[in-house]
């Protein structure tokens, strides 16, 4: 298990962060394992959904921050407890970069799921040194499946 310092005196704890592909072979092998994209609807719209079709799921999508004030969404807990009752299913939480995706992987832990992982980098991933995401990691820069509405 991970740690985050979050503050000086609290430790928040987590399941820990992994590659994209390491998610993407995870999410192939293990039946009940679940992606979660936790980023915005515009997000979904404009940057893309990682694309399961392949191995036979589907993205979950739930905010984490609720456009447009980005306010932490009040009701993502109990909002995915209703989606996934299995508190031990392998739970995958991707976001744009990997801050909000470990924010959620926190809050279900906490919430009494047992393995949420915080899939580092995110969609887009970090700049690369022309300053745009998608090419220096990430889930799009390891070249797994996406699709672009």
């Amino acid at each position: 298990m991970s740690a985050v310092q979050a503050s000086d005196s609290l430790v928040l704890h987590y399941a820990g962060d992994v590659t994209p592909e390491e998610a993407w072979s995870q999410l192939s092998q293990r039946d009940e394992a679940v992606l979660i994209d936790v980023r915005t609807q515009p997000e979904w719209t404009f940057s893309g959904l990682p694309n399961l079709r392949s191995i036979g799921k589907h993205t979950q999508t739930l905010s984490w921050k609720l456009y447009p004030t980005m306010e932490v969404n009040p009701n993502f807990v109990s909002s995915l407890s209703e989606k996934i009752t299995n508190k031990n299913a392998p739970l995958y939480f991707l976001c744009k970069t990997g801050g909000r995706s470990l924010d959620a992987a926190i809050a279900m832990t906490q919430a009494g799921y047992t393995e949420c992982y915080n899939v580092a980098h995110g969609f887009e991933g970090d700049r690369d040194e022309h300053g745009h995401r998608g090419t220096a990691n990430g889930w799009k820069a390891s070249n797994l499946p996406w699709e672009q509405a």
